[in-house]
């Protein structure tokens, strides 16, 4: 399965939404994503990931990598995920404690 991007403004946010497969093949294109939107000046990003299918310890780097980037800048980013299977390696690597983990890009926003 390929990688889908597309972006998208909510001030004052800058979203990110993703679908498809993050693995070692397609996250560095998501990493080009979220960079480039980093060095356009949006340090507080959303990263929806309702429509990902699979994520690898690969994206998952790219996810911390990303926070770490905003979070120098006094940024933040949230991510949007219902999925059991994605949520539970947020929980085993300890990542949900780290990420604002929200069931809807409502709850962000609100």
């Amino acid at each position: 399965m390929d990688l889908s991007i597309t972006e998208r403004e909510e001030p004052p946010f800058h979203v990110v939404e993703v679908a498809g497969e993050i693995d070692v093949y397609t996250a560095p294109r998501l990493r080009e994503v979220v960079v480039g939107a980093i060095e356009d000046g949006h340090t507080r990003l959303i990263i929806d990931i309702e429509s990902v299918a699979f994520l690898d310890s690969t994206g998952l780097g790219v996810l911390v990598g990303a926070l770490k980037r905003v979070r120098a800048d006094n940024g933040s980013l949230d991510i949007v995920c219902t999925s059991e299977r994605l949520l539970r390696i947020f929980a085993i690597t300890g990542l949900d404690k780290v990420f604002g983990l929200h069931a809807s890009l409502d709850a962000i926003i609100a």
